[in-house]
C-alpha cells in the first residue's frame, strides 16, 4: 500500500505537512482496516493537514470511535491542538459522542486545555452541542464550571443561549455561578432573549438576579416579548420578594458551592427535600 509523503512543515512540531493524506480520510470516514493498514506500513498517526488537523481530530470530529482508539494505541498525541487551539477532546465533546469523549479522556485528554482568544473549552463544546451525558461526564474529571470564553462567556452562558435546559440543571446542580456575566450579561438575559420559560424559572430558583443590567443596561425582562408567559414570569418575580423557603435553598447552595450535590445527598432528610435542594 502505498502511503501518502510530505515536505516537512516547520511551523511546529507535530509530524508534518499535507494537503489531507490518506490517513486523515481513513479516520474521517471511519475505515478501521484501510487504517490499520497505513498505520503498519509506517504512516505517521500524527501527521497534520491543513490548518494544524490531524487524523485524530478527523477520527473525533466524525465520532468515529474505533479509529480514536487505534490512532491512540499508535501514538496519537491526544492533546494535538488545531490552528484555532482545538483539540480532539473539544471536537468529540461539539458532537456530543459520549463514547469518544470517554475514550479520550481514558487516555489522558486534557479536560481543562489553556484557552486562547479563539478557543473554547471541551465543556463549552459539550453545552453548545446539548449533550446532557457529555456535559456530566467532563465535569466528573474536573472541567471548569467558570472557563471564560471571550465570545461566549461562562459555559452557563452558552448552554442557556443555546435552550439547552438539561445541561443548565447539569451545570447548576454541579455549581456554576448563576450569576456569572459577560459584558454584564448574564445567563438569564440569555434565556429572556429566548422567551424560555422554563430555563427562566430554573435560573430565578438558583438565585439569578432579576435586576442585573447588562452593557446596554436592560434587565433580563426588558427582552422579553410583551405579554407571554416569559414576561409574565419576570415581572411576577420583581413584584414578589422570594420566599424564606427559597432564599434558604439559595443559600445553602451558594455556602457549599461545587460541593453541593456530594454534600446534600448524604444529608439524613427526606428525598423530596432532597429533590428540592438539587431541583431535580
Amino acid at each position: 500500500m502505498e502511503v501518502e509523503t510530505a515536505r516537512p512543515y516547520f511551523f511546529g512540531d507535530i509530524g508534518f505537512w499535507a494537503e489531507r493524506t490518506e490517513v486523515h480520510k481513513a479516520a474521517y470516514q471511519g475505515q478501521v482496516s484501510v487504517l490499520q493498514g497505513l498505520i503498519q506500513s509506517g504512516a505517521s498517526v500524527n501527521i497534520v493537514a491543513v490548518d494544524s488537523i490531524t487524523p485524530l481530530h478527523e477520527a473525533a470530529t466524525r465520532g468515529q470511535t474505533q479509529c480514536v482508539r487505534l490512532l491512540l494505541d499508535a501514538g496519537a498525541q491526544v492533546d494535538a491542538r488545531n490552528v484555532d487551539g482545538s483539540t480532539p477532546l473539544c471536537e468529540a465533546c461539539s458532537i456530543g459522542n459520549f463514547e469518544c469523549v470517554s475514550l479520550l479522556l481514558e487516555y489522558g485528554a486534557k479536560v481543562n486545555p489553556t484557552l486562547t482568544s479563539r478557543t473554547t473549552s471541551p465543556l463549552h463544546e459539550a453545552c453548545m452541542g446539548g449533550n446532557a451525558d457529555c456535559v456530566k461526564l467532563v465535569i466528573a474529571k474536573g472541567a471548569s464550571l467558570e472557563a471564560y470564553d471571550l465570545y461566549y462567556g461562562t459555559p452557563l452562558h452558552v448552554t442557556c443561549a443555546n435552550q439547552h435546559l438539561d445541561c443548565v440543571k447539569v451545570l447548576l446542580n454541579a455549581g456554576a455561578q448563576v450569576n456569572a456575566a459577560r459584558l454584564h450579561e448574564t445567563a438569564l438575559h440569555h434565556a429572556a432573549k429566548a422567551n424560555n420559560l422554563d430555563m427562566i424559572e430554573l435560573l430565578v430558583e438558583f438565585g439569578a438576579n432579576i435586576y442585573a443590567r447588562d452593557n446596554q443596561d436592560k434587565k433580563p425582562v426588558n427582552y422579553t416579548r410583551p405579554d407571554t408567559p416569559a414576561a409574565h414570569c419576570l415581572q411576577l418575580c420583581d413584584s414578589n420578594p422570594l420566599s424564606l423557603q427559597q432564599l434558604s435553598r439559595i443559600t445553602l447552595r451558594t455556602v457549599l458551592g461545587t460541593r453541593a450535590v456530594d454534600v446534600i445527598t448524604k444529608l439524613d432528610i427526606p428525598n423530596r427535600i432532597i429533590s428540592y435542594l438539587l431541583y431535580q
